[in-house]
């Protein structure tokens, strides 16, 4: 598996500025733990990351999470594109191996064995309300996949590519990819890998589309609340010492992790706590609290807060008459 965790995570900032967004906290472990448990899980044992932006925290995590799995580690310097990622790999990957390709901040609800097993090369797709933000497939009445482009501006069809490949030709795909680099083949100033693919289809690989049941692209903060709110809803299980736990009300499903202490508070539903948090006197709900974080006397909901945080509230002693209105923002 080829995992490109090399993204700067934008779309993310404040908390890119520090770490991969690959690693950022759901459910109570980081979404490239996610994504390499459910790929070892299935059978595949050999990996490798290109890493960039951060990518020592990367190569950190893995080593010290993964420390047997058989690993390399390829370095994009600049970015210029997930095509020009994936062709970096070309000389650790031997020649003539299948390969699957899953976007380190993508996490994906399919039948992997399944796919794993299909005969031809596969691209994972999934129907979409507006097609213009993600590459598109295009289809025969066979189904096989005969055109993809990257973020058309008028899609011919809305099923998304949503970061799941499959490829048994891998060497013509980086041969595709590397007539594009060397023709400055483009699109929004970067090779994407969609544009590799379709040279690849054009050379007569054949190319079938695998539609997912839920895809979690994590790279905005409202949809990683919403994964997170969807995998604590597997879990159902507070992950935590009960002595932790003082004088708190707990609405379920909640994460928290190791060595956190919360007293006085209200928690839930859908928190992930991170290891060593303390938390007094607070309600919260739908959020991500990251390790190491102090949070005293807060009310927090849809938040996203980092490791190493410290946040104070204020209290209020109030003897209000009837007929008042306040705004204590």
């Amino acid at each position: 598996a080829i995992i490109p965790v090399a993204g700067a995570g934008t779309k993310l900032r404040p908390h890119t500025y520090t770490q991969p967004k690959s690693l950022i906290p759901v459910a109570g472990k980081p979404i490239l733990g996610f994504i390499l448990d459910q790929l070892l899980e299935n059978g595949i044992k050999e990996f490798v990351f290109v890493i960039g932006y951060l990518g020592e925290k990367i190569k950190e995590y893995v080593d010290e999470a993964y420390p047997s799995i058989k690993k390399k580690y390829v370095v994009q310097e600049t970015r210029e594109g997930l095509g020009h990622a994936i062709w970096l790999t070309k000389d650790v990957i031997p020649k003539k191996s299948e390969v699957m390709i899953v976007l380190g901040d993508t996490i994906i609800d399919v039948d992997w064995k399944k796919f794993i097993g299909l005969k031809t090369s596969a691209l994972g797709v999934k129907k979409v309300n507006d097609p213009r933000k993600f590459g598109v497939a295009e289809f025969d009445n066979a189904g096989n996949i005969i055109h993809v482009v990257e973020k058309p501006t008028i899609p011919k069809s809305n099923m998304a590519l949503v970061g799941l490949y499959k490829i048994k030709e891998f060497d013509i795909l980086i041969k595709s990819i590397d007539y594009n680099i060397k023709n400055n083949i483009r699109s929004k100033n970067e090779f994407y890998l969609t544009d590799g693919l379709q040279e690849m289809i054009q050379r007569g690989v054949k190319v079938e589309g695998f539609k997912v049941d839920n895809w979690y692209d994590c790279g905005q903060k409202e949809i990683l609340l919403k994964t997170n709110a969807l995998l604590l809803g597997k879990k159902k299980k507070v992950a935590s010492s009960k002595k932790n736990l003082q004088n708190c009300i707990i609405i379920e499903p909640i994460y928290i992790g190791k060595n956190a202490v919360i007293k006085n508070c209200i928690i839930g539903p859908n928190v992930t706590i991170g290891d060593d948090a303390s938390i007094y006197d607070s309600i919260i709900r739908d959020s991500i609290i990251g390790n190491y974080t102090k949070l005293n006397d807060v009310v927090l909901f849809n938040s996203l807060i980092g490791s190493d945080s410290v946040i104070w509230g204020s209290s209020q002693s109030l003897n209000i008459g009837d007929n008042t209105e306040l705004d204590l923002r």
